[in-house]
């Protein structure tokens, strides 16, 4: 109450929001602080011009959505959150720092559907792009935008088939730029799945992109989530071309069927791994010479050996 009464006092918010982080480590508070976002987001807004109010109240929200998301709450954060997290987003596009804890931020925010929901409708994906373009070199800021992008992507009411379009190149340029940076790679790969299930791939694209998918594959291959949504990935594309199947079998670095043997024996106790790797042959086999090579490379055996291993599933 005292902060709503005096929006335009930049001292009564900066005062505000520090006592509100007193409570953080308060059990009995929690319930109050979840109702506090909106002001928090607020006074941000309000006084745009406040970088010191803006990483106190970045820091406040981390921590209370940090908490939220330890006890399994998901903090559905309305349209008006989200136009002012965007607007904060655009005051500061060209600092670094602050920008890196900014996304943290909203890789908390989208992994509510409804939050991330409104992200996108206020229109955060050019802002997150753009982001991504400058400070490709940011390990954070990658690996946050990727999972941003995810959430927003995999949406099911997408209308920006245009702009979720302008983010493949985006993406598959983090992807390259930090092929041996595991978790960054995990993260462009699930983005790169999502716009691919969204039909998102240009023509143009479906060779190169199942050929960084399987770079990506081959640099991390003890990463039993990037190997499943890579896999993942790469079905959908085969799924719409026969192009990215043939890119898997004719990869200039190495047959795409020996790596996906290699990956099974790999993770043959991964039913998620497996079952990916079946989606793929799966898709796959809708190619008449696709599926004679594969029949050539012997995988018959290995989809014997997933059966024997996964025979109730």
């Amino acid at each position: 109450d005292f902060m709503q009464a005096s929006w335009d006092i930049e001292e009564i918010q900066a005062k505000g929001i520090q006592h509100l982080a007193s409570f953080v480590k308060d059990k009995s508070a929690f319930s109050c602080l979840l109702k506090c976002t909106e002001v928090i987001t607020h006074a941000m807004k309000t006084h745009i011009d406040s970088l010191e109010l803006h990483t106190e109240g970045c820091t406040l929200l981390l921590e209370i959505l940090s908490k939220a998301l330890e006890q399994g709450v998901m903090m559905a954060l309305d349209e008006c959150v989200a136009s002012c997290l965007l607007y904060i987003v655009r005051k500061h596009s060209e600092n670094e720092e602050f920008l890196a804890s900014l996304c943290t931020l909203l890789v908390m925010v989208s992994a509510s559907e409804v939050a991330a929901e409104n992200l996108r409708k206020v229109g955060i994906i050019p802002d997150l792009l753009s982001i991504l373009r400058r400070f490709l070199h940011n390990d954070e800021i990658c690996f946050s935008c990727c999972a941003v992008l995810w959430s927003l992507a995999v949406s099911e009411n997408n209308g920006d088939q245009a702009v979720l379009e302008s983010a493949v190149p985006v993406i598959s340029a983090v992807l390259q730029k930090h092929l041996q940076h595991g978790v960054i790679a995990e993260s462009a790969c699930s983005a790169l799945w999502a716009l691919s299930l969204q039909g998102c791939v240009t023509d143009s694209d479906y060779e190169p992109t199942a050929g960084l998918l399987l770079d990506a594959l081959r640099m991390n291959p003890e990463r039993a989530v990037l190997v499943k949504n890579g896999c993942l990935a790469l079905a959908s594309l085969v799924r719409l071309s026969e192009t990215a199947a043939l890119a898997i079998l004719l990869d200039s670095k190495g047959s795409g069927l020996e790596l996906i043997k290699d990956e099974y024996h790999l993770h043959f106790e991964e039913p998620g791994v497996a079952e990916a790797l079946c989606l793929l042959m799966n898709e796959m086999v809708q190619y008449d010479e696709v599926m004679l090579d594969m029949r050539s490379q012997k995988m018959e055996k290995l989809l014997s050996e997933i059966k024997l291993q996964f025979p109730f599933s």
